[in-house]
């Protein structure tokens, strides 16, 4: 497995999918992402417990991911007649809008690192890619703990502002705090950073 795709360009991958939205099969591929603020969301596999709760929750953000100008793909090994099926009779996928891809070979989980050979699953895996096509943040984790989606909307929001602005973004940063003036005053922030940002105003949450 790969350690990580930070800073790497987004995999080449083709596969069949299932799009909730529209209810159909269709072909999906890397050259369909280009270009665009990406989010590529591995899950184990359908039908299982925690990854309904994951899906459903991305779901409900759904709104707000694509006002950002946010892609989401969904993928797991099954196949896309399982996605289809699972989609149809999971409670909590009802109005589900998302796509999710079918890689029954594996051969896409492979290439982003998260795959687990012995098992043919996928890790949870998320990545997230910038509009030149290169691979800004991952999380990766064993299947027995789900993601947060809105830690994760958060850093979709700083990535988005600090590649517009040039800013570096603290941690816990949100849109209209403070930002680090690394790019007008380096040398005086050195060793200094809590002259102009406080532990309270980090942790704030």
């Amino acid at each position: 497995m790969s350690s990580t795709l930070v800073q790497r360009k987004l995999p080449e991958f083709k596969m069949t999918a299932y799009d909730a939205k529209t209810g159909h099969y269709k072909e999906v591929s890397d050259k369909d992402y280009e270009n665009k603020w990406t989010v590529v969301c591995f899950y184990p596999a359908d039908f299982t417990f925690v990854c309904p709760t994951e899906i459903a929750a991305m779901n409900a953000k759904y709104n707000e991911f694509k006002e950002m100008g946010v892609e989401i793909l969904a993928v797991s090994t099954d196949t896309h007649f399982s996605h289809k099926r699972f989609v149809e009779t999971e409670p909590l996928l009802k109005d589900l809008k998302l796509t999710i891809g079918a890689d029954p070979t594996g051969d896409t989980s492979r290439a982003f690192g998260v795959l687990m050979e012995e098992a043919g699953l996928a890790l949870r895996g998320r990545f997230l890619f910038n509009p030149e096509g290169i691979c800004v943040a991952q999380e990766v984790q064993a299947p027995m703990v789900g993601r947060n989606v809105n830690e994760f909307l958060r850093q979709v929001k700083a990535w988005q502002h600090a590649t517009k602005t040039g800013e570096v973004c603290p941690a816990g940063w949100e849109p209209g705090g403070k930002t680090l003036p690394v790019n007008t005053d380096e040398e005086q922030m050195t060793g200094r950073v809590g002259d102009y940002i406080t532990l309270e105003e980090i942790v704030k949450n």
